[in-house]
């Protein structure tokens, strides 16, 4: 098999499968790996997921697990607390920025790069939408710290693609200015306030119940289409049973949740109920499509998977590799903003630790676990969704056990920073563990 072939097929089922569609070695490279629209029933999709898993693609079952673990496990410990109405409510809004800034570094670890800087560029988007707001309408607020946030991505993406600094030096360097720039926007270790009531309710606010019904029925005919849609383009390859499991266990997931969020979580002597899907969730989940769409049905989609494949194989058959380079890192610059609403959102202000800590780590940390290579070329936004769910889970359930006696440690205080650390700490190691593992087996 040729390079130029290896590099031009996307490292995902669902990538797309040729590069540069209008150059002759690309489309003998597509044609090397077009769509197997063999005919074949639930049984033979069955096997090729097994021999998938086999062949070391594993995909994001590791964090499909871990979150079945991590769910069982917390629930069973702390049932009460872990399995309530409000907890589920405040999981779905503290994961919501991390997940976003996930999906944000996906573009760039697609290439084998990294974004040290994506959550200080974060935090200056949000930091302008607050000091602007406090002068202008939304809109033009919304406008400026979109095109600040993209701003900061193409600078990164000029030294990386242009100028030819590795990504690692250009993001460490861009990790201390954007620092600089996000403490002198909040002046010098204030804060801002964020009075704007959209902004507000980006995050905190909800839904009503009949309209969180709307938003699930719509969903899942839309999922349906896409589906029904997908089937048809194999020519009978995707069997019409996986396509009705598929559609029915989301039908089923997605109605169970909107049961949930439909009920009143407010404490007993709340002056008002608090019911309905929260407004962050259709928001991540609009986002995820436009972006998913964007990776798996565009020609720019397949030009990134190819540049991260394979950049050499990828410059011969045609694509502007230093173009892909340096929109990917716009890409990412411009969803770390929405990420950076989604932060001011959830304290109603900015300060100079919005998008610091472990803000970055975390959401590298979520695309690794859920399914994104280091190494480039393979990943989904869905696996920063995913992972996301994982590393939100971890504080989330270990600060609900608190402190418990374990036999031979004394009282041990899960909900310190320490554990949570240690914990987030070993679930990235484990999840690189398994990539770099996965990407031996199926050499």
């Amino acid at each position: 098999m040729s390079d130029v072939t290896a590099a031009t097929t996307p490292g995902d089922d669902d990538a797309g499968s040729s590069a540069a569609a209008d150059s002759p070695i690309a489309t003998q490279a597509a044609s090397d790996f077009a769509l197997d629209t063999a005919p074949r029933d639930l049984r033979g999709a069955i096997d090729d997921s097994i021999a998938r898993l086999k062949g070391g693609q594993l995909g994001s079952l590791p964090a499909i697990l871990a979150i079945i673990v991590l769910v069982t496990v917390f629930g069973a410990v702390s049932p009460d607390s872990f399995l309530s109405k409000i907890n589920f409510a405040n999981f779905l809004e503290q994961s919501s920025a991390v997940i976003v800034i996930a999906m944000a570094v996906t573009f760039v670890l697609l290439l084998g790069e990294i974004d040290l800087a994506a959550g200080f560029t974060a935090g200056v988007s949000a930091a302008v939408l607050a000091t602007r707001l406090e002068e202008w309408s939304l809109i033009p607020a919304l406008i400026a710290s979109m095109l600040v946030a993209m701003l900061l991505g193409s600078f990164t993406g000029f030294m990386v693609a242009r100028v030819g600094i590795p990504s690692f030096v250009v993001t460490l360097a861009n990790f201390l200015l954007f620092q600089g720039i996000l403490l002198q926007l909040v002046r010098q270790g204030g804060s801002v306030r964020i009075d704007n009531q959209i902004v507000k309710d980006m995050v905190g606010g909800s839904m009503s119940p009949a309209v969180s019904w709307i938003f699930t029925v719509t969903a899942l005919v839309l999922y349906g289409i896409s589906l029904v849609r997908r089937q048809r383009m194999s020519h009978g390859a995707v069997p019409v049973s996986l396509i009705a499991i598929k559609w029915g266990l989301a039908a089923v997931g997605a109605a169970v949740v909107t049961v949930i969020l439909n009920q009143n979580r407010a404490f007993p002597n709340a002056p008002a109920p608090i019911e309905g899907m929260p407004y962050v969730v259709p928001l991540v989940l609009v986002l995820l499509l436009v972006l998913t769409f964007i990776l798996t049905r565009t020609r720019y989609g397949r030009h990134l998977y190819a540049v991260g494949g394979n950049a050499e194989a990828a410059r011969r058959a045609g694509i502007n590799v230093t173009r892909i380079r340096l929109s990917a890192f716009t890409a990412t610059g411009l969803i770390a903003g929405i990420g950076g609403m989604f932060l001011a959102s959830r304290v109603n202000s900015v300060d100079p630790n919005t998008g610091a800590n472990d803000t970055l780590l975390l959401a590298v940390g979520a695309a690794v676990i859920g399914g994104t290579s280091l190494f480039g070329g393979q990943g989904r936004m869905l696996n920063a969704v995913l992972g996301g769910f994982v590393l939100a889970l971890i504080p989330n359930g270990l600060t609900l056990v608190g402190k418990q006696d374990i036999p031979g440690f004394g009282e041990v205080d899960f909900g310190s920073s320490g554990i949570k650390f240690m914990c987030a700490g070993l679930a990235l190691l484990l999840a690189s563990s398994v990539d770099a593992l996965s990407r031996k087996r199926g050499t």
